[in-house]
């Protein structure tokens, strides 16, 4: 349920020099770290406004609430709340500007269906900084609609020349009272202009069925249109079809396909009205680049950026119009390759005034791009904001993103590769404890990563570092089945190629304690989501290497997870991503469980769209019946990522507590 927070006022101080002036968790005589780092992120998705004045910035409620404030950039300003969800079940996730005075936010819920399970559902609404009007964009249902409205879509263009209106892409569900005034026979996704004070509303483009997506040129005028593949059955099938139109047409010519189970084909992100192009992906020598193709009818094609080493990931774009001005690219870090020469020589510029938070980004800008919004990280540093003018080049030192962590001392982290079986380097990160100059003779953790169609990369990591401050060396590894290097990397996906991806996880293991002298009697693995699962079968393939196992939300049986997705038009892409076959059933630890020798410590909510609730249950089942030591540590009414405070902190407490009970069991052998 949306709160209404009309005059409510937090008094938050407007620099970083006033929260250093604070008392802070490290200052109390025994320093909670479960607390500290467990913490939400106190100010994120911070955005300036139009004309510069103002910021506004989520931060976290009670629960999984959120709290949506405005900030004036005037000295000792007060940040005044918007409005507010109470997470019971609605949620913020991002805000905008849509004018000086009115903002515009995405906000999604977990919902449970008896017959599907938990889904997320999203909706588009907009409040005037003092709370007032509050609005929802997204297109109403009412009991006389055919269908259930999941997304509540998305804007596409903030139109910096209206005044509060923006275009956006709108579901239309036909309503059983066609024939009537009231009914209508639309279905599917189309673009309205809509005024966010009064809802009233302009069709754009017509909805069509199977449409996904729209870009605009930033100027008002939608230019590609995205429609989902459709397979046997109804399923998505995979394949992306885009279309164009030239600027002074409503005519609609194909463009491009994209196969997103083998990132074949070109997948356009960005158009540019100016030199009439779409920017979009492309694979070069079986990695992702950076391309522009015409759209005029030629479709001449033209590289913009490519690496011979990694996936070139995003577009950067900078202003109300979201003008591409680069893109970037992660090799021991993320990086930047600038097309626009003036922002190149300002991010050089202030790259030289804040060399201690080397992860610079441009988030933000007014109108006339005069004030810069930016924020500045690193591996020990969890970052800040500031504003830039770059008229009287004076750098304002704004936000920080986590005050709970302000003067604790942080980890850095090592960019680092290591021999697999086979011989291959495998890339990652060791953070040792602060202070540490090596990992010998401490009690070590392997953290793999979610996806597994992700990666690590440098800079700040709240669980890393929180293991980091209790005293752990920890080790990211960016397996084989990691996406960001290519296909030849990314192989068959890390559950087709299962043994290759837990293979290197547990090389990963073997050298902490081999060349890194960790101590092998204290080395346990902890992972998320994909990383929970490579830590379970990581003790089934070799149940000596690690002592506990730490698995959050963790995929248990491959088997299951497919069928965890019958009934929705995913259900064919996700099966074929895990595969049929005897790996199907070796690979699943739930079906393995009997091979596990070691303490076993799951966390899951059961709200878990991502990953079922029953795949823990399931495993802690099997565990069971093994007589393997575990425990499954359920929180009611969360989601895949935790967004509880309370409840982050918890898992952080017992995991510690629980590798280190562990250890000791194993050294008293017990």
């Amino acid at each position: 349920m949306i709160l209404r927070a009309q005059g409510l006022v937090l008094g938050l101080v407007t620099a970083l020099a006033s929260f250093a002036s604070l008392a802070t968790a490290q200052d109390a005589p025994t320093f909670d770290a479960a607390a500290a780092f467990g913490a939400r992120q106190s100010v994120s998705d911070m955005r300036l406004s139009p004309d510069g004045a103002r910021v506004l910035f989520i931060a976290p409620g009670a629960g999984q609430g959120t709290i949506v404030y405005t900030l004036a950039l005037t000295p000792g300003a007060p940040a005044i709340g918007a409005f507010s969800a109470d997470g019971k079940p609605w949620r913020v996730t991002g805000c905008n500007w849509v004018s000086a005075t009115r903002i515009v936010c995405r906000i999604y819920a977990v919902l449970r269906d008896l017959h599907l399970g938990p889904m997320t559902m999203t909706r588009i609404v907009a409040v005037d900084v003092d709370g007032s009007n509050l609005q929802m964009l997204s297109k109403r249902e009412s009991a006389h609609s055919r269908g259930l409205q999941l997304g509540g879509g998305e804007v596409i263009d903030w139109l910096p020349g209206d005044d509060g209106a923006v275009l956006m892409t709108r579901v239309y569900l036909p309503d059983d009272r066609t024939g009537t005034l009231l009914g209508s026979a639309k279905a599917g996704l189309g673009v309205d202009r809509v005024d966010t004070r009064t809802l009233a509303s302009t069709p754009v483009v017509q909805p069509v069925r199977n449409a996904i997506d729209y870009i605009s040129d930033g100027r008002g005028t939608v230019r590609i249109m995205a429609t989902r593949g459709v397979g046997a059955g109804g399923m998505d099938s995979g394949v992306i079809h885009y279309l164009y139109r030239e600027p002074d047409s409503t005519e609609w010519h194909r463009l491009a396909d994209y196969d997103a189970t083998d990132r074949s084909g070109f997948m356009p992100a960005a158009v540019d009205p100016d030199l009439n192009v779409a920017y979009g992906f492309k694979k070069l020598d079986g990695r992702m680049a950076v391309y522009t193709v015409k759209l005029d009818g030629s479709l001449a094609e033209e590289l913009q950026y490519a690496r011979p080493d990694v996936d070139v990931e995003e577009l950067l774009t900078i202003g109300r119009q979201a003008r591409v001005v680069g893109a970037t690219f992660v090799t021991d870090r993320r990086e930047a390759a600038y097309f626009s020469a003036d922002i190149l020589t300002l991010h050089a510029t202030l790259a030289r005034a804040l060399p201690k938070s080397p992860l610079l980004d441009f988030i933000g800008s007014s109108v006339d791009e005069n004030r810069l919004l930016l924020f500045a990280g690193g591996d020990s540093d969890p970052g800040a904001y500031y504003v830039f003018d770059r008229q009287s080049h004076r750098l304002q030192t704004f936000l920080v993103a986590r005050r709970e962590l302000e003067r604790v001392p942080l980890a850095a982290v090592q960019a680092i590769t290591y021999p697999a079986d086979d011989g291959t380097e495998i890339p990652g990160y060791l953070t040792l404890p602060p202070g540490a100059a090596s990992a010998r003779g401490l009690p070590a953790i392997v953290l793999p990563h979610g996806g597994p169609s992700a990666r690590d990369e440098w800079g700040f990591d709240w669980l890393s570092q929180y293991f980091a401050a209790r005293g752990f060396a920890v080790l990211q590894p960016n397996f084989r089945g990691s996406s960001g290097y290519g296909d030849a990397w990314f192989q068959d996906n890390g559950f087709r190629s299962w043994r290759l991806a837990i293979g290197d996880v547990l090389a990963g293991g073997r050298w902490l304690i081999r060349e890194q002298g960790a101590d092998a009697a204290r080395l346990g693995i902890v992972g998320w989501s994909y990383g929970g699962y490579a830590a379970l079968q990581s003790a089934v393939v070799d149940p000596g290497v690690f002592k506990a196992v730490v698995a959050i939300a963790p995929v248990s049986d491959l088997a299951q997870f497919k069928d965890d997705h019958r009934g929705w038009t995913d259900y064919s892409l996700v099966s074929e991503f895990i595969g049929d076959g005897a790996h199907v059933r070796e690979g699943s630890p739930a079906q393995q469980a009997t091979r596990i020798q070691v303490p076993v410590l799951l966390f899951h909510g059961t709200l878990d769209s991502n990953v079922l609730v029953e795949q823990s249950r399931r495993m802690d089942a099997r565990l069971k019946s093994a007589g393997v030591p575990h425990e499954l540590v359920i929180f009611d009414g969360l989601d895949h990522y935790l967004e509880d405070s309370a409840a982050r902190t918890e898992m952080l407490r017992r995991s510690d507590a629980f590798l280190r009970n562990a250890f000791l069991r194993k050294a008293f052998g017990r």
